[in-house]
């Protein structure tokens, strides 16, 4: 069995951070193991507090893992401030893992700041080299990038520069633009693009979380970039599609829907539904 590996932000509710991560690897067939960088109290509606690990129990945390149980993939998620990104960064380059997917998770759902905005300097030096994939969201990639993202000409633009920044690949996900949800690939040479349709629901909560998961799980899977994304696409906007009306506020997205009504496919299969 595959093996994914999550360093990110615990959500008591379960709809996102590494709780998600969870769900969504059960979902694809590879076995979760998580690194808490950081304990978030939150619900669907509001994040009361979030308190941030030690960077030492962050780093002993990843030694457990590696020692004994080397993952195939990596998704690292929320990291809210300096130090414990430069834990993180430093255990990277000591076990040098590979398909690590980064999430660069600056603000929850409802707008709250789950990342120090002093921080981002460390992270664009740091962690995002250490990057074979990078999914920011709109307003991620515009802090990262420097500039304002109105069109996909604009999105492109924002790939390009965070891709210089050192990482293998850049998704520039478009789920807070207008119209069909258009989310753009560079990978050093050439653009793709993975577009749905809309959905016209609020329950979203921990959707970037549940994307960048996806990716992870089809990487570890052996599927190379463009169809990892392309099959995390597909997954993620099922699980929207079918999101729980759970909670007062953003609902969480339903990770089982698929896997409940069909099942777990072999890998093959899953290689020939995306080519």
């Amino acid at each position: 069995m595959k093996k994914v590996l999550s360093i990110a932000g615990s959500d008591c509710s379960g709809g996102a951070g590494i709780q998600a991560d969870l769900k969504t690897f059960s979902a694809h067939g590879v076995f979760g193991m998580t690194v808490i960088a950081s304990v978030v109290a939150e619900n669907t509606f509001r994040v009361i507090e979030y308190q941030d690990i030690r960077p030492d129990i962050i780093e002993k945390q990843i030694d457990a893992v590696f020692e004994d149980i080397p993952p195939d993939a990596l998704k690292i998620g929320m990291l809210s401030c300096k130090e414990g990104m430069l834990a993180v960064a430093g255990k990277l380059r000591e076990w040098k893992p590979s398909n690590v997917v980064i999430d660069p998770v600056m603000y929850a759902k409802n707008g709250c700041a789950l990342m120090d905005p002093d921080s981002i300097d460390t992270l664009i030096a740091e962690v995002v080299p250490l990057a074979d994939v990078i999914t920011p969201n709109i307003p991620e990639a515009e802090k990262m990038a420097g500039i304002r993202i109105y069109t996909q000409k604009d999105m492109r633009k924002a790939a390009r520069i965070i891709h210089d920044m050192g990482c293998r690949a850049v998704l520039v996900k478009g789920g807070h633009s207008e119209g069909d949800a258009t989310d753009i690939l560079f990978d050093g040479s050439e653009f793709y693009s993975f577009s749905s349709p809309r959905i016209p629901t609020k329950n979203t909560h921990g959707t970037g979380c549940t994307y960048s998961s996806a990716i992870a799980s089809n990487l570890a899977l052996e599927l190379p970039i463009r169809q990892a994304v392309a099959r995390s696409k597909k997954y993620v906007t099922t699980a929207i599609a079918n999101a729980l009306e759970i909670g007062r506020g953003n609902g969480p997205t339903h990770h089982f829907y698929d896997l409940f009504q069909h099942g777990l496919s072999d890998v093959k299969n899953w290689r020939e539904d995306i080519t």
